[in-house]
């Protein structure tokens, strides 16, 4: 009976591992929705809402680390629990850099909102789109050991990549035809180019993700 005890408090502590990192997945993708929103709809309120949760999605990396560890030192898993604890470690810092480069897309944003609209705002919130899709799946792919779902995360990078050199190169002639155009254009980019960085993060979730389910490190071998 101990014994079945100390079986189902371990089972719930996983879980509750596993929720907090749900909740902070969802945070960070109301952050990529919202500091492409404050772009567009030029909020300068709401971005700064995003630059302030960054605080918030701080504070719960913290809190996973200190679950992780504690974990690992009461429970020493083994096998598979240990690579789920130990890759939490790691995912949770990827969460933690999206949340970062949500913030600087808003303040961006906040910059931009004192100028006039340089161009319609059409591809930039698909990438962001694209991006936070990817953050989605990456995380549910982690808690459901699904790494069909994560090498789909993984092939989905290119899109994200496809859609930022289609940006920057457009970016570029505007700058290149209208000088005055430089300052917008290049905070613009700016926003590009931490939308691919999400996808990126996105992308390592999803590779560790492979590593939990499969025991193999497939970084860099994904077509």
């Amino acid at each position: 009976m101990e014994r079945e005890h100390f079986s189902a408090a371990y089972d719930q502590e996983l879980n509750d591992l596993r929720q907090r990192l749900l909740t902070m997945g969802g945070l960070v993708e109301v952050m990529i929705a919202d500091s492409i929103k404050a772009l567009v709809e030029r909020d300068t309120a709401l971005a700064e809402r995003i630059i302030a949760m960054d605080h918030e999605v701080n504070t719960h990396e913290v809190a996973i680390d200190e679950k992780c560890l504690e974990l690992l030192a009461r429970r020493q898993p083994a096998a598979r629990d240990l690579r789920f604890i130990t890759l939490a470690l790691k995912i949770v810092t990827d969460l933690e850099r999206i949340g970062d480069q949500c913030a600087n897309v808003a303040k961006r944003a906040r910059e931009l909102n004192q100028e006039p609209p340089l161009k319609p705002y059409i591809d930039i919130p698909r990438m962001a789109n694209r991006a936070s899709t990817m953050v989605r799946e990456a995380l549910d792919s982690f808690v459901r050991y699904d790494d069909t779902l994560a090498i789909k995360v993984c092939k989905d990078d290119q899109l994200v990549d496809e859609l930022n050199q289609q940006i920057q190169r457009e970016l570029y002639t505007y700058m290149i035809e209208d000088p005055s155009t430089i300052s917008r254009a290049m905070k613009l980019t700016y926003i590009s180019k931490s939308l691919e960085r999400i996808s990126d993060h996105a992308t390592n979730i999803a590779e560790m993700v492979i590593f939990m389910v499969k025991g193999k490190d497939i970084r860099h071998t994904i077509a």
